[in-house]
């Protein structure tokens, strides 16, 4: 499966350079040049760019590049699960499909991965995946990744990591819906998605707000425009634009900077114990 690899994932070694020799020297024995270390290969995704290079070496083995485009739907709830996509780009939406009614329980951008379910043992999907903005992903067979994680069991490690901060979010979207008001759902909602997806321009509608967060079109449209007469945001035709995020952070209930800590702690360990090495 090596010719899948996407050359992003393909680690370079670097250690080889031409020796410059100076007229009447002796050649120096080659173990005596320095050995550079390989180089990380660049991912945004934040779970693989926290694995140790050997780990990302042998997942990187199994990935495929997955293009997102709107409305792609990854998974379908009560089906099996049979990829993990680590999002590089682009939104998707997580939600719970019941009696023709849906209700986004979180949102995963370029800090998380779908699929993970996996992970407490289960075969089949609980809840539905649908790609909102449109990106790029990396996804590996559920089975190949369970065999790697056999032989780097550090990589589970990392993949909970993350399983229990989209839990918290999941969790806290629920409490959220019945305990605050539009205006603080709003505001919290646009600042996660800006982060999910490290950017400020949000190509969101009103029916798509209203239809997520189970809220009243009209209402939506008078807290956007309440939003853009205070400065915080911009409205174009299907796009959203916020201009004063820290502003818009003060909008929103407590759960916006709940989640996000979750999500901060859940990407603490660095690397650096493994670039001074």
């Amino acid at each position: 499966m090596t010719d899948r690899v996407p050359a992003v994932l393909e680690v370079l070694d670097c250690s080889d350079r031409a020796l410059k020799q100076l007229p009447g020297t002796r050649p120096e024995p080659l173990r005596s040049l320095p050995v550079r270390p390989a180089k990380r290969p660049f991912v945004k995704n934040v779970i693989l760019a926290r694995l140790p290079i050997q780990q990302l070496a042998a997942i990187g083995e199994c990935l495929e590049p997955v293009v997102l485009k709107e409305r792609m739907v990854l998974q379908e709830p009560r089906r099996p699960v049979e990829h993990v996509y680590f999002i590089e780009s682009g939104l998707v939406s997580l939600r719970v499909v019941a009696a023709g009614s849906m209700l986004e329980t979180a949102v995963i951008g370029y800090r998380g991965a779908v699929g993970t379910s996996f992970l407490w043992g289960g075969h089949l999907s609980t809840h539905q995946s649908v790609v909102v903005f449109p990106g790029n992903a990396h996804r590996i067979r559920v089975e190949d990744l369970r065999r790697i994680m056999k032989v780097h069991p550090e990589i589970r490690d990392y993949l909970f990591e993350y399983v229990q901060a989209l839990t918290f979010q999941c969790v806290q979207t629920g409490l959220c819906g019945v305990r605050h008001h539009r205006e603080q759902r709003l505001a919290s909602w646009i600042c996660l998605a800006s982060e999910a997806v490290d950017a400020r321009m949000l190509p969101v509608t009103h029916d798509y707000l209203s239809a997520v967060l189970g809220l009243r079109r009209a209402g939506v449209t008078e807290t956007l425009i309440r939003f853009e007469e205070q400065g915080l945001i911009r409205k174009m035709r299907g796009v959203l634009q916020i201009d004063e995020h820290k502003l818009l952070e003060e909008k929103a209930c407590c759960c916006y900077k709940l989640v996000s800590a979750a999500y901060a702690s859940s990407s603490v360990r660095t690397l650096g114990n493994e670039q001074g090495s």
